[in-house]
């Protein structure tokens, strides 16, 4: 009886880990999730909550970046303009036609795919850094556009956007953040492991052989680049009800530099390293505010770093460590 038990609990765990493991999880990364979900619940500081909200947030802009630099090897280099332009639609939409904010942050999204789409089939047929060229100056075009046309989006003088909630807790937006941050993870790992990641990986290892193969290229690509731009979108709609208002700087390729700071530090291909660096970087930064003239030279001080010891970046160094400490077990399953 108590070996039928015995068994009963193993099977039981074998489907939970199985489960996790298609959703992308480990069990670590679902316990810090967790753990970030009760912050709220034992930490009253607004500005502590602040900086959660932030760090979600960076990251899981990293996380789509990485999704289009790491799989199909195209540096989106107007990636921030994409998440401004989500943060524009859901605002607009907000302000002049009366729409709840929870049902424009996925307008946003769908709009910034859209856009994505149309953008990614004018440049994606491009290769290597023609691409990213293109993209950043479609980025500047667009952060053009939000400084000039005053009447709609009042340019330098700031769009004021209502917030996603009332009263000044920090609290909801953390669970709200937090949901995007795992939904964006859950859909792009789901992606990498199906047959679509297949051809994604094989564009970003060798886009001739991969084509020599019979890959369509410029669909997976186009595809690949819709998703990261509509993710991109969605979490632009989030930061403008978040900050309360919005300026053509949410726009600027500095922006995308610090995304991408994060995506390699990290670990390229990784999705998870981007989350990772954020919330140690993020704070980091937050706190060292008087240095902030040389944050992006700090940055590339980083990314050198990085590249010369852990080109894995962040990702590279636990999973070694994990292995390491693995081998160290004193005890280990027979077979």
């Amino acid at each position: 009886m108590m070996q039928t038990e015995t068994n009963q609990n193993l099977l039981l765990s074998m489907k939970k880990k199985n489960i996790l493991r298609e959703l992308g999880f480990t069990p670590l990364g679902l316990g810090l999730l967790i753990l970030v979900a009760l912050v709220p619940l034992f930490i009253d500081n607004q500005y502590y909550l602040h900086l959660i909200v932030s760090s979600l947030m960076f990251g899981a802009l990293a996380m789509g970046f990485d999704f289009t630099v790491g799989y199909i090897n195209i540096v989106n280099f107007g990636y921030a303009a994409f998440m401004g332009v989500g943060g524009y639609v859901s605002a607009l939409l907000a302000t002049r036609l009366g729409i709840s904010p929870w049902i424009g942050i996925f307008v946003a999204a769908a709009a910034a795919a859209v856009l994505g789409f149309l953008i990614g089939i004018l440049t994606l047929r491009l290769r290597g850094m023609f691409a990213a060229i293109m993209a950043w100056f479609v980025g500047i075009v667009l952060m053009s556009l939000a400084s000039n046309m005053v009447d709609l989006t009042r340019g330098q003088l700031g769009l004021n956007v209502p917030l996603l909630f009332t009263g000044s807790g920090k609290a909801p937006y953390i669970y709200t953040i937090l949901a995007i941050v795992i939904l964006t993870y859950i859909v792009l790992k789901r992606m990498i492991s199906s047959k679509i990641g297949l051809a994604f990986n094989a564009i970003g290892q060798d886009l001739e052989a991969a084509e020599t193969s019979g890959v369509n290229a410029t669909k997976y690509k186009v595809l690949n680049f819709t998703v990261s731009c509509a993710f991109a979108g969605l979490i632009g709609g989030f930061y403008g009800h978040f900050v309360g208002i919005l300026t053509p700087a949410v726009l600027h390729t500095r922006v995308t530099v610090e995304i991408l700071a994060l995506c390699y530090i990290g670990g390229r291909g990784s999705i998870w390293g981007g989350l990772l660096a954020a919330f140690l970087i993020i704070p980091i930064f937050e706190f060292l505010r008087p240095l902030m003239e040389i944050r992006l030279i700090i940055y590339g001080l980083l990314l050198v770093l990085v590249m010369i010891f852990y080109p894995g970046g962040l990702a590279q160094f636990l999973n070694q460590l994990a292995f390491y400490l693995k081998d160290l077990m004193p005890f280990k399953k027979q077979a």
